[in-house]
Order: structure tokens, then C-alpha cells, then sequence
């Protein structure tokens, strides 16, 4: 693993990101997109296993504000939101891509990182996303036990304490983790929307991820905590114009008790979960593949 130091905004920002390199020579990158408000370390052993197992160059970092990419800095005060998250993925996904301008390159979404894609400027880089345990985030379609506390958490929780320090303090209170203001007040925003980010951020946001083209591949886990299948096909359907699969994913299916929303990437699972991704990454293709024979069978009219 190489620590690396990547400079966005024209320098103004440094963010910390590891590469992680496969023995011989890599056949494809991945880029992992992190879950909010958990740092880039969580998903080293499962970004080894891809590097040495795999033969993949694996890139992984944490968003500005957050993590390694935080330091010492206090976040009161600290100018961050998520379309600032966006350009920090654009930026690792810049450096992947430079590196091997030659192989495909895949994200690997956890959550947030599944979300943040639709606002890349430049989608035609990515050759395709694996969506883990991700879903639109609409309060309604939260799962169960979450929805029943999640409006006190929105309309209480999170504009007190975020006025009174400054940002969102996660980590004091064991909810997400520590969140720049701007990012946790935006993603509120989204949370409350039944379009999600489309629909808080408007026009400009729908043709965002319109301008997405590349495969997306969306594993919903059956016991998530979090998410619902209904919010996954929600945040999949945003990516109106890209080839797109759903596919549950059970505990029974690995003979295990538990998944939930973070158990996909816990070294338990490396004789199971992770070597199933390299099928799923083999399925993005097919997706373009199928696409692309369904519009050539479309019969063309004149007007």
C-alpha cells in the first residue's frame, strides 16, 4: 500500500488517498467510494484482497473534511458539501485513470459512493459501478427501524447541535461521525427530498446523472439496516440513462447470520462476498453488452 497525496480545487485542498498494488501488472482500476462518514482504513483489507488476489490496482481515500484528508484541522468553520465530495472522487478517479489511461476503470460504491457518482464532470472516464448497500436516502424509504427515529434526527438533532458547534459531531454523539456543516445541512436536504439529491438539487442534478452512460450494478443487501430495496431502485432509477441491474444479496446466500449495512467488506466474507465482485464486475459488461443489442433492435422511423 502507497500513501498518496492528491491536490483539488487547484491545490487548495490536499486529499489523502492509498493505492494499493497488485504483484504483476494491473489488469483493471477500482476505485472505492466511501460510506459517509467512515474513513478509507475500514475498506483495506477488502482493497488488499482486489490488489493481491485479484490483480486489480485499487485506489481508496477519504473526502476532504474527513479522515486522513482532515489531519488536525477543527471543522468548525471548515467549507465542504457534497458536490465538494464529488470533485474529491473526480480527483482520485483523475489520478487512476492518468496512471492506466489503457485498462478499464471501475468504482466500487459503498452507500455515499454510489450516490456521488452522478455528479461526476467527466463519467466518460469510469467503465462502470458496483452500488453496495446503497439507496436514494429518502427518509420514507429508510428501513424500518430507522424510519421510526429518523425525522427527530433531521429536524431536531442535527440543526441544534450543528448550530451549536459549528459542524455535525458524530463521533461525540456515535451517529455517522464528524461532518463538515456544509455536507451534513446538504445532505439533509436530500434526505427530506423524494427525488433525493435530483430532486433537492433540481434540473442541473437530473441532467447530472443523466450524462451517466456507464453500467450501474446495484447489490442491495436483504438485511440492511439502513437501506431498502425500494430506496436502491430509487437511487438507481436517477441514472436514467445508464444500463442498470438490481441484485439482492441474503445472508442465507453465504451462509452467514448477518450482512447488514457494512458487513460486505469485514474479512469474514473473503471466501464468499468478495470473490463474487469480480463476477460482478464481469456482469457490468454484460449490461453494456445487452444495452447495446436492445438499441440496435430498435426499429428506427422518419418523421
Amino acid at each position: 500500500m502507497q500513501q498518496e497525496v492528491l491536490k483539488v480545487d487547484g491545490g487548495a485542498q490536499q486529499l489523502a488517498a492509498r493505492r494499493y498494488e497488485p504483484a504483476g501488472a494491473p489488469r483493471a482500476s477500482i476505485v472505492i467510494g466511501g460510506a459517509m462518514g467512515v474513513r478509507q482504513s475500514f475498506y483495506e483489507p477488502f482493497a488488499q484482497w482486489l490488489a493481491e488476489q485479484q490483480g486489480l490496482r485499487v485506489w481508496t481515500f477519504d473526502y476532504r473534511g474527513s479522515g486522513d484528508s482532515r489531519g488536525d484541522a477543527s471543522l468548525r468553520g471548515f467549507k465542504a458539501d457534497l458536490f465538494d465530495w464529488a470533485r474529491d472522487y473526480e480527483a482520485v478517479i483523475d489520478a487512476a485513470k492518468a496512471e492506466l489511461p489503457d485498462q478499464p476503470l471501475y468504482l466500487l460504491g459503498h452507500s455515499l459512493g454510489a450516490q456521488l457518482p452522478g455528479f461526476l464532470q467527466r463519467p466518460e472516464q469510469v467503465d462502470g459501478l458496483v452500488s453496495i448497500a446503497a439507496g436514494s436516502g429518502y427518509w420514507r424509504e429508510n428501513a424500518p427501524k430507522l424510519r421510526r427515529s429518523i425525522l427527530y434526527f433531521w429536524f431536531v438533532l442535527v440543526p441544534l447541535v450543528t448550530r451549536l458547534f459549528g459542524y455535525f459531531p458524530g463521533r461525540k454523539l456515535k451517529k455517522v461521525g464528524d461532518l463538515p456543516r456544509g455536507v451534513i445541512l446538504q445532505w439533509r436536504r436530500w434526505c427530506l427530498n423524494p427525488r433525493y439529491s435530483v430532486g433537492a438539487e433540481g434540473e442541473l442534478a437530473s441532467q447530472s446523472y443523466g450524462r451517466v452512460r456507464f453500467p450501474v450494478l446495484a447489490l442491495s443487501i436483504t438485511d440492511d439496516e439502513l437501506m431498502t430495496l425500494a430506496g436502491t431502485e430509487s437511487l438507481v432509477s436517477l441514472y436514467a440513462g445508464a444500463p442498470s441491474a438490481v441484485e439482492r444479496i441474503a445472508p442465507t446466500d453465504v451462509q452467514a447470520r448477518r450482512i447488514g449495512h457494512f458487513g460486505f467488506f469485514r474479512e469474514q466474507f473473503s471466501q464468499s462476498l468478495w470473490p463474487s465482485t469480480v463476477d460482478k464486475l464481469n456482469r457490468l459488461a454484460a449490461l453494456t453488452e445487452r444495452t447495446a443489442v436492445q438499441h440496435a433492435n430498435v426499429p428506427h422511423t422518419t418523421a
